[in-house]
């Protein structure tokens, strides 16, 4: 089964089950959905509700009876702008999202939904200003990125303390599943919001991490003209231009009728310069083009394009002695490049093609189909630290490494939303069908023993080349083919949300040598997943809930032996208490969990390049989180999350009990940004944050600590007459840290002071 196949079994699936639905014709349906204001808006994708829809044109037809319902006491509604309708793949207001569609696939409000939820919005992205997409969630409950510090290559993050950027990142609701070194580089300027959703999510997404998702959502064509520009440099010389334009196609109307509305986008990024370690550029070079159909009030087409490209060079591994603790010559410098600018090299090439799709066949049925393919080619060349040859003299040894990892992935996910009341039950269903296809051309060599060393504080470049004589690693080609079905019932009986959700999943993984073509290793699977969860809405604007969940992540790749890795299962539950007080513009959520994740990936502890499988890790913890737009120009957000990680089952009974290496069990922010609304000052504003880090562990025995840190960050910013000047600062102590270590020779250094001036303007 290729991909073509799995797309034309798809589309047979699709037309079969428009042919056998009630079809609404846009001459016989005269519901509009609602418009969305504000240049930054989004033309409408997820239907909105049938009374919505009934409002919006009295005069339309009811074509389901519905039973009428006791009017419940309806609480005060928070303090927004008049007129601005939230969309769940739209722009928020602030700091504070109340729609998510991440939870459930469907409109609902985050209130509604009996999982921890998380929302990064647009607004708080361009306030913050993060230099890669991991940064822009420096400051969510639960989640810790930059595992591996000032990293250039790829975006990192821990959820509940296990790692999740390779099974859990999410674009539009697709996957972007990665293994080796064949990784997704997405920009933070491309977005329109983060969200984040804490805990298995394997029953409405297939293969994912079962401690959440991150799920980015993009740009979309708006509705209102945007014309931006912005420019900028941070300390380290490192430049970028970026434009942002779109709106509505003018069209001339055919013999008196306008027949259908056309919207466009242009996201665009130049980005080149230096970074901390010598000889380190951090180029990143993307555009993303989108134009959206509407041919009439119940149909919404949209095509989605990017490209893109990033030159960088390889992170460096530094010994536990010298960056954590003093090595007999003092500490490594964070400047140092361990590699060779005339070898170390990292590129990736990435390009996505899709659609998103969405029909409203009557007031109570929409469908939707969503698809998207994605490549990627990744070359690595570089020479690796691997602990001191002399300590006292402070010399390295390095290994010599190559990787070539091409990557190809085709998603499609149809959905049918059925909305019916019984009785005094209100039900939103939910029917799904997706189909994923990853492919990836997998070459690794490397090789000990002919590198020469490297002196920390004398290092000589210019080896020229360094030719490899021994056999590749890895030289092979993996492919896996996923088709899952999955069903949600989301039940609302007056002031209850129960939230039922059930999936199977089958899965066949292959293995084939590269240079012969000849099958190694052959599995399928299948698995049943399942969610369930309560939650209650009191009028005072406390929702308690409670939820239970399943996962099952079919990952693909080698462990350290070349066999392929196991699947990966799961299961979460998770009590909380979700809290929007009467009037006020903002959310609060306190969540307790205990996760276990099993056959989950670990570093392997001879080699911190490759993969091993553990038994079961454990995580048990608190969250709290909270953001709010309490005043007119002031913004917050602040989160803390503590819990207790540790390997549940192992081979080696010497592990149970120990806390997995890179992983801090506490983690907190604070975050406040004020703009002046009137008098002299007006238009300027001001900001900051800090950020705490929890200690860590830089071996499996847990004998070696890494310290935690507070960072501060901080921003000031004017805007007039369209312009905005900015400039912030993160790290602003410009403290010398380590992120984490994986092991006792492999340790990274987290981001020095990085002050960025930026100008925008927008007419």
């Amino acid at each position: 089964m290729n991909t073509f196949r799995l797309l034309r079994v798809a589309a047979s699936a699709t037309a079969s089950v428009l042919a056998l639905l009630p079809h609404s014709s846009p001459a016989q349906s005269t519901a509009t959905s609602p418009q969305q204001s504000g240049a930054q808006s989004l033309p409408p994708v997820v239907v909105a509700s049938p009374e919505a829809r009934r409002r919006a044109t009295a005069a339309a037809p009811r074509r389901i009876h519905r039973v009428a319902q006791p009017a419940a006491p309806q609480k005060p509604p928070p303090v927004r702008n008049v007129g601005f309708v939230e969309s769940p793949r739209g722009p928020i207001q602030g700091y504070v999202a109340h729609q998510s569609s991440t939870g459930t696939k469907t409109n609902t409000p985050i209130m509604e939904i009996p999982q921890s939820v998380s929302v990064v919005g647009a607004e708080q992205i361009r306030d913050q200003k993060p230099g890669k997409f991991d940064e822009t969630l420096r400051y969510s409950a639960g989640v810790l990125p930059g595992t591996f510090g000032a990293d250039t290559r790829n975006d990192w993050f821990l959820i509940r303390g296990f790692k999740s950027d390779d099974v859990g990142l999410f674009l539009d609701g697709l996957q972007l599943f990665y293994t080796s070194y064949a990784s997704w580089k997405l920009q933070p300027f491309d977005l329109e919001r983060v969200e984040v959703l804490r805990g298995p999510s394997a029953v409405l997404y297939g293969g994912s991490s079962p401690s959440g998702i991150v799920n980015a959502i993009s740009k979309m064509p708006p509705e209102e003209p945007i014309r931006y520009l912005e420019t900028g440099v941070n300390n380290f010389g490192n430049a970028y231009v970026g434009f942002d334009i779109g709106g509505p196609v003018p069209a001339q109307p055919q013999d008196g009728k306008q027949d259908g509305k056309l919207f466009y986008r242009l996201v665009g990024q130049v980005q080149n310069g230096g970074t901390q370690v010598n000889f380190t550029p951090d180029n990143n070079y993307f555009i993303a083009p989108s134009v959206t159909w509407k041919p009439d009030a119940d149909t919404t087409f949209t095509v989605l394009a990017s490209a893109s490209r990033n030159e960088t060079r390889g992170i460096n591994f530094l010994p536990y002695v010298g960056t954590v603790t003093n090595a007999p010559f003092g500490k490594i410098p964070t400047s140092l490049f361990v590699g060779d600018p005339s070898i170390d090299s990292f590129t990736r090439e990435q390009e996505m093609l899709g659609y998103q799709f969405e029909r409203n066949l009557s007031d109570n049925v929409t469908f939707r189909q969503n698809a998207r393919f994605a490549h990627v080619d990744v070359t690595y060349r570089g020479l690796i630290g691997n602990g001191y040859t002399d300590m006292t003299a402070g010399t390295l040894g390095r290994y010599n490494w190559y990787a070539k990892d091409t990557a190809d992935q085709a998603d499609l996910d149809s959905q049918l939303e059925y909305r019916v009341a019984t009785g005094p039950v209100q039900y939103t269903l939910l029917f799904g069908v997706d189909l994923k296809d990853y492919r990836i051309d997998d070459y690794q060599i490397f090789q000990f023993g002919t590198t020469p060393s490297l002196n920390v504080f004398n290092p000589v470049y210019g080896l020229g080349s360094l030719p490899f004589t021994t056999t590749p690693f890895r030289n092979y080609v993996i492919t896996q083919e996923q088709l899952g079905t999955y069903v949600q019932d989301q039940m609302k009986l007056g002031r209850f949300t129960l939230v039922l959700s059930g999936r199977n999943d089958w899965v066949s993984t292959s293995q084939d040598d590269r240079p012969s073509g000849v099958t190694l290793y052959n599995r399928e699977d299948s698995k049943f997943s399942g969610r369930a969860g309560l939650i209650y809405n009191f009028d005072n604007g406390i929702a308690p809930y409670v939820s239970y969940a399943t996962s099952y992540n079919p990952v693909i790749g080698l462990n350290a032996s070349n066999q392929l890795l196991l699947p990966e299962t799961g299961q979460q539950s998770e009590v909380g208490v979700k809290v929007e007080p009467n009037g006020f513009n903002g959310h609060f959520t306190f969540a307790w969990f205990d996760l276990k994740r099993q056959n989950a990936l670990t570093t392997d502890p001879n080699n911190p390049l490759l993969q091993n499988q553990t038994g079961e890790v454990t995580s048990r913890g608190f969250e709290v989180e909270g953001v709010a737009n309490p005043l007119p120009g002031l913004k917050l957000t602040a989160a803390f999350t503590t819990y207790d990680i540790f390997t549940s089952k192992d081979l080696n009974p010497a592990l149970i009990g120990k806390v997995p290496t890179n992983t801090p069990e506490q983690i907190g922010s604070l975050w406040a940004d004020y703009t002046f609304q009137q008098g002299a000052l007006a238009g300027f504003g001001f900001g900051g944050g800090a950020r705490y880090i929890g200690s860590s562990f830089a071996d499996q025995a847990n004998t070696l600590a890494v310290p935690s840190v507070v960072l501060g960050d901080a921003t000031i910013h004017y805007e007039w007459q369209g312009w905005r000047a900015a400039l912030n600062v993160i790290n602003i102590a410009d403290t010398i840290y380590v992120a984490s270590c994986a092991s006792t020779s492999s340790c990274f250094y987290g981001d020095r002071r990085r002050i960025t001036a930026s100008l925008g303007y927008k007419w």
